[in-house]
Protein backbone atom coordinates (compact mmCIF):
# COMPACT_ATOMS: atom_id res chain seq x y z
CA UNK A 1 0.00 0.00 0.00
CA UNK A 2 2.98 2.35 0.93
CA UNK A 3 4.21 1.32 -2.36
CA UNK A 4 1.15 2.27 -4.62
CA UNK A 5 1.13 5.71 -2.49
CA UNK A 6 4.42 6.98 -3.03
CA UNK A 7 4.07 6.29 -6.75
CA UNK A 8 1.50 8.40 -7.11
CA UNK A 9 2.65 11.06 -5.37
CA UNK A 10 6.19 10.81 -7.54
CA UNK A 11 3.65 10.86 -10.75
CA UNK A 12 2.09 13.66 -9.60
CA UNK A 13 4.84 16.00 -9.19
CA UNK A 14 5.80 14.90 -12.18
CA UNK A 15 3.11 16.34 -13.78
CA UNK A 16 2.92 19.22 -11.88
CA UNK A 17 6.56 20.04 -12.98
CA UNK A 18 5.97 19.93 -16.70
CA UNK A 19 2.47 21.55 -16.49
CA UNK A 20 4.73 24.51 -14.95
CA UNK A 21 6.95 24.78 -17.92
CA UNK A 22 4.23 24.46 -19.70
CA UNK A 23 3.02 27.84 -18.38
CA UNK A 24 6.11 29.59 -17.97
CA UNK A 25 6.96 28.91 -21.53
CA UNK A 26 3.41 30.03 -23.00
CA UNK A 27 3.56 33.47 -20.41
CA UNK A 28 7.26 34.13 -21.99
CA UNK A 29 5.55 33.87 -25.70
CA UNK A 30 2.66 35.83 -24.55
CA UNK A 31 4.96 38.03 -23.18
CA UNK A 32 7.17 38.63 -25.93
CA UNK A 33 4.25 39.08 -28.27
CA UNK A 34 2.63 41.81 -25.74
CA UNK A 35 6.12 43.41 -25.68
CA UNK A 36 5.86 43.65 -29.92
CA UNK A 37 2.19 44.75 -30.17
CA UNK A 38 3.75 47.88 -27.27
CA UNK A 39 6.35 48.95 -28.54
CA UNK A 40 5.88 49.03 -32.06
CA UNK A 41 4.69 52.30 -32.81
CA UNK A 42 5.68 53.75 -29.28
CA UNK A 43 8.03 56.82 -28.06
CA UNK A 44 9.48 57.21 -25.74
CA UNK A 45 10.06 60.91 -25.73
CA UNK A 46 6.57 62.66 -25.57
CA UNK A 47 4.48 62.46 -22.39
CA UNK A 48 2.04 60.07 -22.84
CA UNK A 49 -1.11 61.47 -22.24
CA UNK A 50 -4.42 61.13 -25.09
CA UNK A 51 -4.99 64.87 -24.73
CA UNK A 52 -2.37 67.29 -24.73
CA UNK A 53 -4.18 69.81 -22.04
CA UNK A 54 -4.32 67.12 -19.62
CA UNK A 55 -2.21 66.64 -16.40
CA UNK A 56 -0.23 63.85 -15.87
CA UNK A 57 0.14 62.94 -12.17
CA UNK A 58 3.10 61.20 -10.66
CA UNK A 59 3.02 60.07 -7.34
CA UNK A 60 6.50 60.08 -5.20
CA UNK A 61 7.66 58.44 -2.51
CA UNK A 62 11.14 58.44 -0.75
CA UNK A 63 12.31 55.26 1.31
CA UNK A 64 15.52 56.61 3.44
CA UNK A 65 18.00 53.76 3.66
CA UNK A 66 20.91 55.33 4.78
CA UNK A 67 23.04 58.48 5.80
CA UNK A 68 26.40 58.25 4.26
CA UNK A 69 27.86 61.64 4.93
CA UNK A 70 27.14 64.68 7.34
CA UNK A 71 29.98 67.25 6.16
CA UNK A 72 29.61 70.18 8.25
CA UNK A 73 32.45 72.15 7.16
CA UNK A 74 30.77 72.56 3.63
CA UNK A 75 27.14 71.88 4.57
CA UNK A 76 26.23 68.77 2.49
CA UNK A 77 24.41 66.02 3.26
CA UNK A 78 24.88 62.83 1.47
CA UNK A 79 21.89 59.76 1.85
CA UNK A 80 21.04 56.49 0.32
CA UNK A 81 17.78 56.79 -0.97
CA UNK A 82 15.08 54.53 -2.80
CA UNK A 83 12.99 56.41 -5.07
CA UNK A 84 9.57 55.45 -6.04
CA UNK A 85 7.31 57.12 -9.39
CA UNK A 86 4.18 56.16 -9.97
CA UNK A 87 2.29 57.16 -13.08
CA UNK A 88 -0.01 56.48 -16.08
CA UNK A 89 1.18 55.42 -19.43
CA UNK A 90 -2.02 56.36 -22.20
CA UNK A 91 -0.21 54.12 -24.52
CA UNK A 92 0.61 51.05 -22.69
CA UNK A 93 -2.28 48.93 -22.61
CA UNK A 94 -3.41 45.73 -23.16
CA UNK A 95 -6.10 43.39 -22.77
CA UNK A 96 -5.12 40.61 -20.55
CA UNK A 97 -7.80 37.76 -22.03
CA UNK A 98 -5.64 38.45 -25.15
CA UNK A 99 -2.36 37.45 -23.77
CA UNK A 100 -3.73 34.61 -21.96
CA UNK A 101 -3.96 36.68 -18.60
CA UNK A 102 -0.16 37.97 -18.69
CA UNK A 103 -1.23 41.43 -16.66
CA UNK A 104 2.41 42.97 -15.35
CA UNK A 105 5.58 42.96 -17.78
CA UNK A 106 9.11 44.30 -16.45
CA UNK A 107 10.77 46.22 -18.70
CA UNK A 108 13.92 48.27 -18.78
CA UNK A 109 13.04 51.65 -18.28
CA UNK A 110 15.23 53.46 -20.97
CA UNK A 111 12.13 52.36 -22.80
CA UNK A 112 8.97 54.32 -21.95
CA UNK A 113 8.62 57.87 -20.81
CA UNK A 114 9.87 59.08 -17.49
CA UNK A 115 9.07 62.15 -15.72
CA UNK A 116 12.27 64.22 -15.20
CA UNK A 117 11.82 64.75 -11.61
CA UNK A 118 15.45 65.96 -10.36
CA UNK A 119 17.19 66.80 -6.99
CA UNK A 120 17.02 70.56 -6.88
CA UNK A 121 19.13 71.53 -4.26
CA UNK A 122 21.73 68.91 -5.81
CA UNK A 123 25.54 70.10 -4.51
CA UNK A 124 27.06 67.44 -6.91
CA UNK A 125 29.32 68.45 -8.88
CA UNK A 126 28.78 65.18 -11.18
CA UNK A 127 25.60 65.35 -13.05
CA UNK A 128 24.22 62.08 -11.32
CA UNK A 129 21.00 60.24 -13.50
CA UNK A 130 18.44 57.74 -12.11
CA UNK A 131 19.46 53.93 -12.13
CA UNK A 132 17.82 52.57 -15.71
CA UNK A 133 16.06 50.08 -13.07
CA UNK A 134 13.52 47.94 -14.74
CA UNK A 135 9.95 49.29 -14.68
CA UNK A 136 6.52 46.91 -13.70
CA UNK A 137 4.29 47.92 -16.44
CA UNK A 138 0.71 47.17 -15.79
CA UNK A 139 -1.86 46.21 -18.19
CA UNK A 140 -3.84 48.87 -17.30
CA UNK A 141 -1.25 51.63 -18.19
CA UNK A 142 -0.03 51.92 -14.45
CA UNK A 143 4.18 52.10 -14.41
CA UNK A 144 5.89 51.47 -11.23
CA UNK A 145 9.63 52.50 -10.90
CA UNK A 146 12.01 52.00 -8.15
CA UNK A 147 15.48 52.92 -8.64
CA UNK A 148 18.09 53.44 -5.43
CA UNK A 149 20.33 56.66 -5.93
CA UNK A 150 22.74 58.75 -3.36
CA UNK A 151 22.21 61.98 -3.40
CA UNK A 152 24.19 64.73 -2.60
CA UNK A 153 22.44 67.91 -1.41
CA UNK A 154 22.92 71.38 -0.05
CA UNK A 155 21.90 71.85 3.80
CA UNK A 156 21.78 74.94 5.70
CA UNK A 157 24.02 73.74 9.29
CA UNK A 158 23.35 75.33 12.24
CA UNK A 159 26.69 74.65 14.29
CA UNK A 160 25.44 77.03 17.31
CA UNK A 161 24.73 74.47 20.22
CA UNK A 162 27.57 71.82 18.89
CA UNK A 163 27.47 69.04 20.06
CA UNK A 164 24.28 68.72 21.16
CA UNK A 165 22.29 70.62 18.01
CA UNK A 166 19.50 69.21 15.80
CA UNK A 167 19.79 69.68 12.64
CA UNK A 168 17.09 70.17 9.13
CA UNK A 169 18.12 69.26 5.89
CA UNK A 170 15.60 69.77 3.07
CA UNK A 171 15.38 67.33 -0.11
CA UNK A 172 13.27 69.28 -2.51
CA UNK A 173 12.00 66.88 -5.83
CA UNK A 174 10.35 68.55 -8.52
CA UNK A 175 10.20 68.33 -12.70
CA UNK A 176 12.60 69.87 -14.39
CA UNK A 177 10.94 71.17 -17.69
CA UNK A 178 7.61 70.41 -16.99
CA UNK A 179 5.47 72.76 -15.28
CA UNK A 180 2.38 71.97 -13.13
CA UNK A 181 -0.29 71.81 -15.94
CA UNK A 182 1.85 69.54 -17.49
CA UNK A 183 3.31 66.81 -14.93
CA UNK A 184 1.71 67.33 -11.63
CA UNK A 185 3.71 65.48 -8.30
CA UNK A 186 1.59 64.20 -5.41
CA UNK A 187 3.20 62.57 -2.76
CA UNK A 188 2.46 58.79 -1.69
CA UNK A 189 2.38 59.25 2.16
CA UNK A 190 2.38 62.42 4.69
CA UNK A 191 6.42 61.58 5.11
CA UNK A 192 9.47 59.34 3.80
CA UNK A 193 9.66 56.00 4.72
CA UNK A 194 11.93 55.45 7.97
CA UNK A 195 11.15 51.06 7.74
CA UNK A 196 14.07 50.60 6.71
CA UNK A 197 16.63 53.10 7.67
CA UNK A 198 19.99 51.81 8.77
CA UNK A 199 21.28 53.12 12.17
CA UNK A 200 23.62 55.77 11.62
CA UNK A 201 26.15 56.19 14.51
CA UNK A 202 26.08 59.74 14.83
CA UNK A 203 22.65 61.05 13.68
CA UNK A 204 19.69 59.79 15.39
CA UNK A 205 16.20 60.36 12.86
CA UNK A 206 13.36 62.12 14.27
CA UNK A 207 11.07 62.10 11.29
CA UNK A 208 10.87 62.81 7.71
CA UNK A 209 7.50 64.93 7.10
CA UNK A 210 6.64 65.91 3.18
CA UNK A 211 5.38 68.99 1.97
CA UNK A 212 4.11 69.88 -1.48
CA UNK A 213 4.79 73.22 -2.76
CA UNK A 214 3.49 75.19 -5.68
CA UNK A 215 6.32 78.12 -6.19
CA UNK A 216 5.89 80.02 -9.26
CA UNK A 217 9.26 81.59 -10.50
CA UNK A 218 10.69 84.72 -12.11
CA UNK A 219 11.30 83.28 -15.00
CA UNK A 220 8.13 81.57 -15.95
CA UNK A 221 4.11 82.37 -15.35
CA UNK A 222 3.76 78.55 -15.16
CA UNK A 223 3.58 77.04 -11.73
CA UNK A 224 5.98 74.52 -10.63
CA UNK A 225 5.19 72.09 -7.87
CA UNK A 226 7.49 70.20 -5.70
CA UNK A 227 7.66 68.09 -2.82
CA UNK A 228 9.94 68.71 0.06
CA UNK A 229 11.35 65.78 2.26
CA UNK A 230 12.38 67.57 6.15
CA UNK A 231 15.06 65.44 7.42
CA UNK A 232 14.88 66.11 10.90
CA UNK A 233 18.61 65.05 12.74
CA UNK A 234 19.71 64.82 16.21
CA UNK A 235 23.65 64.52 16.75
CA UNK A 236 25.20 61.66 19.43
CA UNK A 237 27.04 63.65 21.03
CA UNK A 238 28.44 60.71 23.15
CA UNK A 239 31.56 60.61 21.07
CA UNK A 240 32.22 64.23 21.19
CA UNK A 241 31.89 65.05 24.89
CA UNK A 242 34.44 61.85 25.50
CA UNK A 243 36.82 63.36 23.29
CA UNK A 244 36.18 67.03 23.22
CA UNK A 245 34.42 68.09 26.26
CA UNK A 246 35.37 66.21 28.63
CA UNK A 247 39.64 66.66 28.53
CA UNK A 248 38.79 70.39 28.17
CA UNK A 249 37.09 70.38 31.46
CA UNK A 250 40.05 68.28 32.70
CA UNK A 251 42.31 71.00 31.53
CA UNK A 252 40.53 73.89 32.73
CA UNK A 253 40.71 72.83 35.82
CA UNK A 254 44.48 73.01 35.96
CA UNK A 255 44.61 76.72 35.01
CA UNK A 256 43.55 77.37 38.71
CA UNK A 257 46.10 75.48 40.41
CA UNK A 258 48.35 77.06 38.74
CA UNK A 259 48.17 80.03 41.76
CA UNK A 260 48.34 76.78 44.35
CA UNK A 261 51.67 76.00 43.33
CA UNK A 262 54.77 77.78 45.15
CA UNK A 263 55.99 80.54 43.55
CA UNK A 264 59.74 79.10 44.60
CA UNK A 265 59.25 76.10 42.56
CA UNK A 266 59.53 78.15 38.97
CA UNK A 267 56.64 76.23 37.04
CA UNK A 268 53.72 78.75 37.55
CA UNK A 269 54.21 80.07 33.89
CA UNK A 270 55.15 77.02 32.73
CA UNK A 271 52.21 75.18 33.61
CA UNK A 272 49.93 78.13 32.46
CA UNK A 273 51.33 78.44 28.93
CA UNK A 274 51.55 74.42 28.82
CA UNK A 275 47.57 74.70 29.81
CA UNK A 276 47.29 77.09 27.28
CA UNK A 277 48.64 75.41 24.35
CA UNK A 278 47.02 72.42 25.39
CA UNK A 279 43.44 73.87 24.78
CA UNK A 280 44.43 75.68 21.73
CA UNK A 281 45.23 72.26 20.31
CA UNK A 282 41.24 71.19 21.08
CA UNK A 283 40.26 74.55 19.45
CA UNK A 284 41.72 74.06 15.96
CA UNK A 285 40.50 70.46 16.34
CA UNK A 286 36.78 72.08 16.30
CA UNK A 287 37.77 74.79 13.53
CA UNK A 288 38.33 71.55 11.38
CA UNK A 289 35.05 70.35 11.90
CA UNK A 290 32.90 73.36 11.57
CA UNK A 291 32.23 75.84 8.71
CA UNK A 292 33.57 79.16 8.70
CA UNK A 293 30.59 80.95 9.78
CA UNK A 294 29.36 83.86 12.45
CA UNK A 295 28.13 81.18 14.35
CA UNK A 296 30.34 80.28 16.93
CA UNK A 297 29.55 76.61 18.50
CA UNK A 298 28.79 76.33 21.92
CA UNK A 299 32.13 73.85 22.76
CA UNK A 300 33.83 76.65 20.54
CA UNK A 301 32.63 79.76 22.90
CA UNK A 302 33.86 77.31 26.16
CA UNK A 303 37.22 76.44 24.47
CA UNK A 304 37.59 80.33 24.34
CA UNK A 305 36.15 81.58 27.04
CA UNK A 306 38.61 78.65 29.07
CA UNK A 307 41.12 80.05 27.15
CA UNK A 308 40.85 83.55 28.69
CA UNK A 309 40.42 82.44 31.94
CA UNK A 310 44.07 80.53 31.78
CA UNK A 311 45.66 83.73 29.90
CA UNK A 312 44.53 86.05 33.00
CA UNK A 313 45.25 83.37 35.86
CA UNK A 314 49.26 82.96 33.54
CA UNK A 315 49.09 86.98 33.74
CA UNK A 316 48.01 87.37 37.00
CA UNK A 317 50.66 84.84 37.68
CA UNK A 318 53.84 86.73 36.85
CA UNK A 319 51.93 89.83 38.99
CA UNK A 320 51.85 87.40 42.48
CA UNK A 321 55.39 86.22 41.52
CA UNK A 322 56.69 89.85 41.41
CA UNK A 323 55.41 90.72 44.26
CA UNK A 324 56.70 87.36 46.44
CA UNK A 325 60.30 88.15 45.24
CA UNK A 326 60.34 91.70 46.10
CA UNK A 327 62.79 91.10 48.85
CA UNK A 328 64.32 93.04 51.46
CA UNK A 329 64.97 96.30 49.17
CA UNK A 330 61.48 96.98 48.52
CA UNK A 331 59.14 99.14 50.45
CA UNK A 332 56.77 98.01 53.72
CA UNK A 333 53.90 96.28 53.20
CA UNK A 334 51.30 99.10 52.91
CA UNK A 335 49.04 99.55 56.31
CA UNK A 336 45.63 99.00 54.46
CA UNK A 337 47.64 95.37 52.37
CA UNK A 338 48.55 94.58 56.39
CA UNK A 339 44.98 95.47 57.40
CA UNK A 340 43.46 93.13 54.53
CA UNK A 341 45.42 90.66 53.46
CA UNK A 342 47.26 89.73 56.16
CA UNK A 343 45.12 90.75 59.03
CA UNK A 344 41.30 89.37 57.29
CA UNK A 345 41.94 87.01 54.24
CA UNK A 346 44.70 85.37 55.51
CA UNK A 347 42.14 84.42 58.33
CA UNK A 348 39.38 83.54 55.59
CA UNK A 349 41.76 82.09 53.33
CA UNK A 350 43.42 79.92 55.87
CA UNK A 351 46.77 81.48 55.07
CA UNK A 352 49.09 80.55 57.37
CA UNK A 353 52.83 80.31 57.57
CA UNK A 354 54.23 77.08 59.48
CA UNK A 355 55.70 77.82 63.05
CA UNK A 356 53.60 81.81 62.74
CA UNK A 357 51.27 82.23 65.62
CA UNK A 358 48.05 83.57 64.57
CA UNK A 359 48.24 87.21 66.28
CA UNK A 360 51.96 88.11 65.94
CA UNK A 361 54.87 86.63 63.92
CA UNK A 362 57.47 84.36 65.62
CA UNK A 363 60.38 87.08 65.18
CA UNK A 364 58.20 89.87 67.31
CA UNK A 365 58.89 87.58 70.27
CA UNK A 366 61.88 87.13 70.07
CA UNK A 367 64.57 89.25 72.43
CA UNK A 368 68.52 89.37 72.19
CA UNK A 369 69.87 89.16 75.51
CA UNK A 370 72.99 89.78 76.41
CA UNK A 371 74.89 88.38 79.04
CA UNK A 372 74.34 90.46 82.86
CA UNK A 373 77.64 91.71 83.48
CA UNK A 374 78.71 92.20 80.02
CA UNK A 375 75.93 94.40 79.84
CA UNK A 376 76.37 96.85 82.50
CA UNK A 377 79.72 96.19 81.28
CA UNK A 378 78.57 98.28 77.79
CA UNK A 379 76.69 100.21 79.80
CA UNK A 380 79.27 101.47 82.58
CA UNK A 381 81.74 102.11 79.03
CA UNK A 382 78.96 104.46 77.29
CA UNK A 383 78.83 106.26 80.55
CA UNK A 384 81.96 106.70 81.38
CA UNK A 385 83.75 109.22 78.96
CA UNK A 386 80.29 111.40 79.77
CA UNK A 387 81.40 111.46 83.46
CA UNK A 388 85.10 113.18 83.69
CA UNK A 389 84.54 114.19 87.32
CA UNK A 390 83.59 111.09 88.50
CA UNK A 391 85.70 108.93 86.19
CA UNK A 392 86.75 107.26 89.80
CA UNK A 393 83.46 105.64 90.38
CA UNK A 394 82.74 104.17 87.15
CA UNK A 395 86.17 102.77 87.19
CA UNK A 396 86.08 101.24 90.41
CA UNK A 397 82.90 99.20 89.08
CA UNK A 398 84.48 98.12 86.43
CA UNK A 399 87.22 96.88 88.45
CA UNK A 400 84.83 95.18 90.87
CA UNK A 401 83.09 93.55 87.34
CA UNK A 402 86.30 92.64 86.04
CA UNK A 403 87.38 90.98 89.45
CA UNK A 404 84.19 89.05 90.28
CA UNK A 405 84.73 87.68 86.36
CA UNK A 406 87.85 86.58 87.09
CA UNK A 407 88.11 85.69 90.32
CA UNK A 408 85.04 83.25 89.59
CA UNK A 409 87.65 82.12 86.96
CA UNK A 410 90.62 81.50 89.25
CA UNK A 411 92.01 84.68 88.14
CA UNK A 412 94.14 87.50 90.42
CA UNK A 413 91.76 90.37 90.80
CA UNK A 414 95.20 92.74 90.54
CA UNK A 415 95.29 92.20 86.66
CA UNK A 416 91.57 93.35 86.23
CA UNK A 417 93.35 96.63 84.77
CA UNK A 418 94.85 94.93 82.14
CA UNK A 419 91.75 93.19 80.37
CA UNK A 420 89.59 96.36 81.19
CA UNK A 421 90.67 97.66 77.59
CA UNK A 422 90.04 94.56 76.29
CA UNK A 423 86.54 93.92 77.24
CA UNK A 424 85.56 96.97 76.50
CA UNK A 425 86.30 95.84 72.58
CA UNK A 426 84.99 93.11 72.92
CA UNK A 427 81.92 94.56 74.50
CA UNK A 428 81.87 97.17 71.19
CA UNK A 429 82.10 93.96 68.51
CA UNK A 430 79.18 92.17 70.57
CA UNK A 431 76.94 95.36 70.01
CA UNK A 432 77.82 95.69 66.65
CA UNK A 433 77.00 92.46 65.81
CA UNK A 434 73.43 92.27 67.58
CA UNK A 435 72.83 95.50 65.39
CA UNK A 436 73.46 94.03 62.19
CA UNK A 437 71.93 90.93 63.11
CA UNK A 438 68.86 93.41 64.48
CA UNK A 439 69.06 94.75 61.01
CA UNK A 440 69.46 91.45 58.78
CA UNK A 441 65.86 90.25 61.26
CA UNK A 442 64.04 93.63 60.13
CA UNK A 443 64.52 93.63 56.46
CA UNK A 444 63.85 89.55 56.27
CA UNK A 445 60.65 90.41 58.07
CA UNK A 446 59.65 92.95 55.48
CA UNK A 447 60.39 90.18 52.73
CA UNK A 448 58.81 87.41 54.63
CA UNK A 449 55.73 89.82 54.72
CA UNK A 450 55.55 90.37 50.84
CA UNK A 451 56.15 86.52 50.19
CA UNK A 452 52.75 86.03 52.88
CA UNK A 453 50.67 89.03 51.04
CA UNK A 454 51.58 87.18 47.78
CA UNK A 455 50.78 83.70 48.85
CA UNK A 456 46.99 85.23 49.94
CA UNK A 457 46.76 86.82 46.76
CA UNK A 458 47.43 83.27 45.01
CA UNK A 459 45.22 81.33 47.25
CA UNK A 460 42.22 84.32 46.73
CA UNK A 461 42.56 84.18 42.57
CA UNK A 462 42.83 80.38 42.75
CA UNK A 463 38.58 80.04 44.72
CA UNK A 464 38.03 82.75 42.16
CA UNK A 465 39.19 80.96 39.20
CA UNK A 466 37.90 77.41 40.45
CA UNK A 467 34.16 78.87 40.97
CA UNK A 468 34.65 80.53 36.99
CA UNK A 469 35.32 77.41 35.48
CA UNK A 470 32.92 75.19 37.71
CA UNK A 471 30.14 77.83 36.64
CA UNK A 472 31.02 77.65 32.96
CA UNK A 473 31.17 73.73 33.25
CA UNK A 474 27.62 73.96 34.76
CA UNK A 475 26.36 76.46 32.09
CA UNK A 476 27.31 74.23 29.21
CA UNK A 477 26.03 71.07 30.52
CA UNK A 478 22.53 72.76 31.57
CA UNK A 479 22.72 73.80 27.56
CA UNK A 480 23.15 70.40 26.46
Amino acid sequence: MDWHHSLFSLCWILWAASRLKVIEAAEGKYAQKLFNDLFEDYSNALRPVEDTDKVLNVTLQITLSQIKDMDERNQILTVYLWIRQIWYDAYLKWDRDQYDGLDTIRIPSDLVWRPDIVLYNKADDESSEPVNTNVVLRYDGLITWDSPAITKSSCVVDVSYFPFDDQQCNLTFGSWTYNGNQVDIFNALESGDLSDFVEDVEWEIHGMPAVKNVITYGCCSEPYPDITFTLILKRKSSFYIVNLLIPCLLISFLAPLSFYLPAASGEKVSLGVTVLLAMTVFQLMVAEIMPPSENVPLIGKYYIATMALITASTALTIMVMNIHFCGAEAKPVPQWARVVILKYMSKILFVYDVGESCASPRHSQERHHHPKDYGKLSELHRKGPRNRDNNIAPKKEINRLLNNDLGSQGGNPKEADSYCARYIALTRNIEYIAKCLKDHRTNNAKGIEWKKVAKVIDRFFMWIFFIMVFAMSILIIAKA
